[in-house]
């Protein structure tokens, strides 16, 4: 008997079928469909199951679209990303605070140009899709423009994205300071405008604590509270300079977190990237108020920043997703970010598996964004997005991939070896949005 779908894809599949709270427990809800069916009907999955059990379902078997000999997995989730700095990725020399000052606020002082911030939202969207990601949370500039563009051109695409105008009233170039009262008039208004507009959702983005003042915090969570649905989205204990920063300028805090703490900005749908030199009673608070952490290995090893605990995030049951914190981090390639994150982990006598790292980065960036219940797996009823991958592209991935045994070692040598040249296609609410013979033109 056939079902109603719109599409039937034929490939190789790997998921995780729900979420975890352990290593082992992931390995325990790993799903690998050497041959498989997957249907789907307009931008939602039907089901996926063995082509042997599935084929019986379709009506006509030469229209199914046939990925034999590549690999399906769920479209990538990138939890930490700034798409002005796309333009100053690999900034030579400098550490967090300098970094901000010598290149990220200079770039970030031309997004109140309408036609350069849709120029450039137009190319950081094909970075994303011609990696595989086709989810972010992305932090634009403090203009309205940088939202509007960006939001406009993923809502082409039907794209799951959120993203929010920064926030920042301090302790930052004056063109690109604004008055809390402004921040929260205009956020407000970029809020209704485009929040719950398709696959669109809002994140409030105060950068961070040192350019907020206690007046733009308060802002913010009036915001929050008038809002309950919307994400929030900033930097948490990624410097040492910076924490020792944040106790100066807030003294009657207790550390970092707190400050946001204070002001009800933690919680379900805050997702604070970095994290790398927490307390235990910040480790015990995030998970308390079910917090989320995005880990950006390359942005943290490129800037000196510090490695991130991955063990510590386990033990202490603290949601957490993947970033590549593009320009800070080098690569928009999620596979080339899980290498590193497995470097990060090596130097602290931590293993990440292959399996563990495709969680990360899959269902696990989805359950830190709150999304799991649409994304992340191929179980029915969720998104249509996932990602194509020719798992041997270059001569040594071929000798490489020829030796692995199963397909967790393939999965490792994936992550170690590949890049952005092994995505195949990428699929978006259903449609094929990008593949390498239709990539639309680098902006000029």
């Amino acid at each position: 008997m056939s079902a109603h779908y719109t599409k039937a894809i034929r490939g190789s599949f790997f998921d995780i079928t729900a979420p975890a709270d352990s290593p082992q427990q992931i390995m325990r809800q790993t799903r690998y469909l050497d041959d498989g069916l997957l249907l789907i009907d307009g931008g939602r999955i039907i089901s996926l199951r063995p082509w042997d059990e599935g084929k019986s379902a379709l009506v006509d078997e030469q229209a199914v679209i046939d990925y034999r000999g590549k690999l399906i997995l769920p479209g990538f989730i990138d939890t930490h990303i700034h798409y002005p700095q796309t333009e100053m990725i690999g900034a030579f020399g400098e550490q967090l605070l300098e970094w901000l000052q010598r290149y990220t606020f200079p770039v970030e002082s031309q997004y109140g140009c309408p036609a350069h911030a849709a120029r450039m939202s137009a190319f950081f969207l094909q970075q994303l899709l011609s990696n595989g990601t086709t989810t972010a949370l992305v932090f634009g500039t403090v203009h309205p423009e940088s939202v509007d563009a960006l939001f406009s051109a993923a809502g082409r695409l039907g794209m799951r994205l959120i993203a929010g105008k920064v926030m920042m009233d301090r302790n930052a170039p004056d063109e690109l300071l604004e008055t809390p009262q402004d921040s929260y008039r205009q956020t407000r208004e970029l809020i209704q405008r485009w929040h719950g507009k398709g696959r669109l959702g809002y994140a409030l983005t105060p950068r961070f604590a040192p350019t907020s003042s206690p007046a733009l915090l308060a802002a913010v969570q009036r915001l929050r509270e008038e809002f309950p649905d919307v994400w929030l989205h900033t930097h948490l204990s990624e410097n040492q300079q910076e924490v020792a920063w944040v106790n100066a300028l807030y003294p009657e805090r207790d550390g970092y977190l707190d400050v946001y703490h204070h002001y009800r900005l933690t919680g379900r749908r805050s997702v604070f990237a970095h994290c790398l030199h927490l307390e235990d009673r910040e480790w015990d608070c995030l998970r308390r108020t079910r917090s989320s952490i995005a880990f950006c290995p390359t942005s943290n090893l490129f800037l000196g920043s510090g490695l991130f605990r991955l063990q510590r995030c386990w033990d202490k049951g603290v949601l957490m997703g993947i970033g590549t914190d593009i320009g800070a981090g080098t690569s928009f390639n999620i596979l080339q970010t899980l290498g590193e994150a497995y470097k990060v982990g090596q130097l602290q006598q931590y293993s990440l598996a292959a399996a563990e790292a495709i969680y990360h980065a899959t269902l696990g960036g989805a359950r830190a964004l709150d999304l799991d219940a649409q994304l992340g797996n191929f179980n029915a009823g969720k998104e249509a997005d996932f990602v194509v991958i020719d798992p041997a592209v270059t001569p040594l991935q071929r000798l490489r991939y020829g030796n692995s045994q199963t397909i967790f070692e393939r999965l490792f040598v994936l992550m170690t070896l590949g890049d952005d040249r092994n995505i195949a296609a990428t699929w978006v609410n259903g449609e094929c949005v990008w593949q390498p013979d239709n990539k639309q033109q680098e902006v000029a």
